[in-house]
């Protein structure tokens, strides 16, 4: 099934079910009011929403509303937790070449991951409001994932059957924000400002074959003023599958429900896949030219982020959004 949240109905939003080519829903608040609610009792509720879910795709329900994503908020407004990781070491490996510096080889063994923000996120057609240009504006197209209630400690084979939904994020960063956040040697601050989730989650069994050993295995797409940047397959080269990501961020605390777990930026090691953030393809500009040519995003440029079924159709719906100057 797929998942939604319209802007009304509080800071939480209204949970809706949307049929499979996204063009219809239905709100269900006889079962839940919010994505979060459902999250919180999954195992009683998901069979409850899968058979609104079979209803609605079998044309079988009179009251479902044409589905406009300016009005959705995301999916989860606002989570408990963000977890991101940075699962796909071709994107490590060619930040680190750039500035001369070698990838530790512990980074091919234990995940690399920090704590986002995780206050409220962007809908899917909400401008993105930034300060200053002068931020260093980049886009990171990745895959998430949500769960339900995952116990301390729990072990990466057990981790993967807490995995409950998965969609795709817009992680913004202020790339240079970033160089002196880290010399303090204490994370991401202010570098790291709200992200927007995909238009709807879904549930594994959707996505069939393509989601097989925790991995999302389809080409995830992105766009920069409408001319194509980046194809990279989220499925080659991730180093640390979902699962491993679950259980390492629970290693020492349980997870509650509703926790968004990120792959980080989605790379391969075929060049020619192209990026999912500007900082990468500067990066591959510098090794190959000594500098970087492309610059960050300004306000008013645009990016869209989607992922495709093997049929074309839009699996989570597009992520759509303008950089827009905020004045404090």
């Amino acid at each position: 099934m797929k998942l939604a949240s319209l802007k009304t109905g509080g800071r939480d939003g209204t949970l809706i079910v949307v049929n499979r080519d996204l063009s219809h829903y239905v709100t269900v608040p006889e079962i839940a009011k919010t994505l979060q609610q459902a999250l919180d009792d999954w195992s009683n509720l998901a069979p409850r929403l899968n058979a609104v879910s079979a209803a609605l795709n079998n044309g079988q329900t009179e009251a479902a509303g044409r589905l406009d994503y300016t009005q959705l908020a995301s999916p989860l407004p606002r989570a408990f937790e963000f977890v991101d990781g940075s699962a796909y070491l071709p994107h490590v490996e060619r930040v680190r070449r750039a500035r001369g510096a070698e990838v530790p080889s512990s980074f091919y063994q234990d995940p690399l991951m920090y704590q986002a923000t995780s206050a409220g996120f962007l809908g899917p057609r909400d401008p993105i409001p930034v300060t200053s240009e002068e931020y260093g504006i980049d886009f990171e197209a990745e895959v998430v994932v949500v769960t339900d209630d995952v116990p301390m400690a729990v072990s990466a084979e057990q981790a993967g059957d807490h995995i409950q939904l998965v969609g795709l994020i817009n992680d913004v960063s202020l790339r240079n924000l970033i160089p002196g956040e880290l010399a303090k040697g204490f994370g991401f601050l202010q570098s790291k400002p709200r992200s927007a989730l995909s238009p709807v989650l879904v549930t594994p069994d959707e996505l069939g074959e393509d989601w097989r050993d925790s991995v999302l295995h389809r080409p995830l797409l992105s766009w920069l003023n409408g001319e194509r940047f980046g194809e990279p397959d989220a499925g080659v080269d991730m180093q640390f599958n979902f699962a491993r990501l679950v259980a390492h961020a629970a290693k020492t605390r349980p997870l509650c429900a509703g926790t968004i777990i990120g792959s980080g930026t989605v790379a391969n090691e075929d060049e020619g896949k192209g990026a999912s953030c500007l900082a990468e393809r500067r990066m591959l500009e510098i090794i190959a030219d000594g500098k970087p040519k492309t610059p960050f995003m300004s306000f008013g440029d645009s990016i869209r982020i989607e992922m495709l079924d093997r049929e074309g159709v839009s699996l989570f719906g597009a992520i759509e959004q303008v950089i827009e100057r905020h004045d404090p």
